[in-house]
């Protein structure tokens, strides 16, 4: 007997049946660059299509992605140079640009999750996501500034706070520091399995946040290593974390599947600039179908065991999806 697989794949209703992963709006974050101003909008070159925005631009653009299904954002603020400092103390600023684009996402959109970002590199004059002391990071140092920059954008409406910077034990401290503040709600999703990566290059000249000197090998993982993801995993659940984080995104898929046979916990990844860039490139010189490979690339992020997949694609898929 000739065995025929082929006729599960017949017409595009057999096709609906038998697929195994689905992909859809809910499972996108729309990571979102924010800058002062008023009308303001300016590009990113690296990054065609995204740019960053003042607040009232950062409201409508979030507005569009809730109404087609996209839950939640993901916010970054670009500082300029004079509000950065070694220790970055710009970020607990209660009326820093943070907070207040906070505060007009939750009053314009109440039910919008809006997810904040805890690392000392947007803030920082030295561009690194710790405090730079005698030409290391201080963990320790470092730490009780992440719990006290993670309460202030709760104080401000954040949902979830996601410390993206690697210091040991920072999301036992963040955990305990929310809950002393009265912010037990408030989720933690910790960037427990972030690589030293070469495809973040366009988010750093969206922020201007690269290294001023050295790398940030000292603290993000190198990419040769999968078993050192259960070690941080395994921290990042006793210590508190509500979602886990693996980034960048396809380049480590393997991870990504590895990490989901780990836990219990939503698993989500982070398709970075780099992943973004290179296929926007691609469909620009007629390589590529972009809405075919975006889609496809998103689908596969989902197939190797993401919840949750941050991807600066999240509007143009999820008017692909509608």
């Amino acid at each position: 007997m000739l065995v025929r697989p082929r006729r599960n794949r017949l017409t595009p209703q057999i096709r609906g049946l038998v697929r195994e992963t689905s992909l859809s709006p809910e499972h996108f974050i729309y990571p979102m660059f924010v800058q002062e101003g008023e009308g303001q909008r300016t590009a990113i070159s690296s990054m065609p299509g995204q740019a960053r925005l003042s607040i009232d631009l950062l409201v409508e653009t979030a507005a569009q992605a809730f109404a087609l299904g996209v839950p939640g954002v993901a916010l970054f603020p670009a500082l300029s140079d004079d509000l950065k400092d070694p220790r970055g103390a710009e970020s607990t600023n209660s009326a820093g640009l943070l907070q207040r684009a906070v505060r007009a996402l939750k009053s314009s959109l109440p039910g919008l999750l809006v997810i904040t970002d805890v690392a000392l590199d947007p803030y920082s004059s030295d561009g690194h996501d710790g405090v730079l002391l005698d030409g290391r990071i201080d963990n320790d140092i470092t730490v009780p500034i992440l719990a006290e920059m993670a309460v202030a954008q709760a104080r401000a409406g954040a949902d979830v706070v996601a410390p993206s910077d690697m210091m040991d034990g920072r999301v036992g401290a963040i955990r305990s520091a929310l809950d002393a503040a009265g912010f037990n709600q408030v989720g933690i999703c910790a960037y427990c399995v972030k690589y030293a990566s070469a495809f973040y290059g366009p988010f750093r000249e969206a922020l201007d946040s690269a290294p001023r000197g050295g790398d940030k090998k000292t603290y993000q993982m190198d990419p040769a290593n999968v078993r050192e993801a259960v070690r941080e995993v395994r921290l990042d659940e006793a210590e508190g974390a509500d979602w886990l984080m693996v980034k960048p995104g396809l380049p480590y898929a393997d991870v990504i599947r590895h990490v989901r046979e780990l836990t219990v916990l939503p698993v989500a990844t982070y398709q970075v600039s780099g992943e973004y860039a290179m296929l926007k490139a691609a469909a620009q010189n007629g390589w590529l179908d972009y809405d075919k490979s975006i889609l496809e690339t998103l689908l596969c992020l989902r197939r190797a065991g993401a919840d949750i997949i941050f991807t600066y694609a999240a509007l143009e898929a999820a008017k692909l999806l509608a």
